[in-house]
């Protein structure tokens, strides 16, 4: 075996491993934009999606995430004591389990958003699971009383191709957040309130988890939140009074 011979083949790994290198560098440049663009709060790929109004009038939706649940009432008269209309983004099956929650939230002023149906994360789904997921939830808030327009909100945020899609096709619009203060954690109610004071402006949307037995310290702030907010001068509306804003 020649010198030539050896030297030919080293370089050709060497070709072979330099290719390996940028279609690695490829994919991971693909997945880490596939991956922002799944969890963007201000962008998706079809459809309308606000996550904020842009306004200076000092006026805010508050919005809660998943349920209902056995907290329903709680959450109910805290929010009549206050004199604030809300909009819970539910979850189909929490709703056809229990109904008379969602009819409860209905008959006391609020507005029922749809969540989808099993708060699976709709990324890399087919068509018909979108549609199965969306629909079967407007089914049942509309069951539960809910009239005009449904909201919509992907579970975590999460959507890319198909639900956007499905979305824009039936001229759905999608409702993102500006201010979280106990997404993937658990802080306490004190720190709760802290937060949605201090990163909430005009045209804010401010989500809360106050379900199950995680959201025991978000059902203890939301006083906190709405009187706080109401010393800075701020006024609540449902998701889509803020909506109208945006419109007009």
């Amino acid at each position: 075996m020649n010198a030539g011979s050896t030297g030919g083949r080293e370089s050709g790994w060497r070709r072979r491993l330099v290719l390996l290198a940028a279609l690695l560098a490829v994919l991971l440049l693909v997945a880490a934009g596939l991956y922002q663009l799944m969890n963007a709060r201000t962008f998706q790929l079809a459809g309308q999606l606000t996550h904020r109004v842009a306004t200076t009038e000092k006026v805010v939706a508050l919005t809660f995430d998943d349920g209902p649940d056995e907290h329903t009432g709680q959450i109910i008269d805290v929010l009549a004591e206050q004199r604030v209309r809300a909009t819970f983004f539910v979850i189909g099956s929490q709703v056809e389990a229990r109904p008379q929650d969602a009819k409860a939230l209905v008959a006391a002023g609020h507005q029922l958003a749809n969540h989808t149906y099993s708060h699976q994360r709709m990324v890399f789904v087919s068509p018909s699971t979108v549609a199965k997921e969306v629909e079967r939830t407007d089914a049942a808030i509309r069951v539960a009383g809910q009239r005009g327009e449904i909201p919509f909100r992907p579970p975590t945020g999460k959507k890319l191709l198909m639900l956007p899609l499905y979305l824009a096709e039936h001229q759905r619009h999608t409702v993102m957040w500006d201010v979280e203060p106990d997404s993937g954690r658990t802080p306490g109610a004190t720190e709760i309130v802290a937060a949605v004071r201090e990163q909430t402006r005009p045209g804010s949307i401010i989500l809360l988890h106050p379900w199950y037995a995680g959201g025991a310290s978000t059902r203890q702030a939301v006083e906190g939140v709405i009187t706080g907010l109401r010393e800075q001068g701020y006024r609540f509306v449902t998701v889509s009074e803020l909506l109208a804003l945006q419109r007009g």
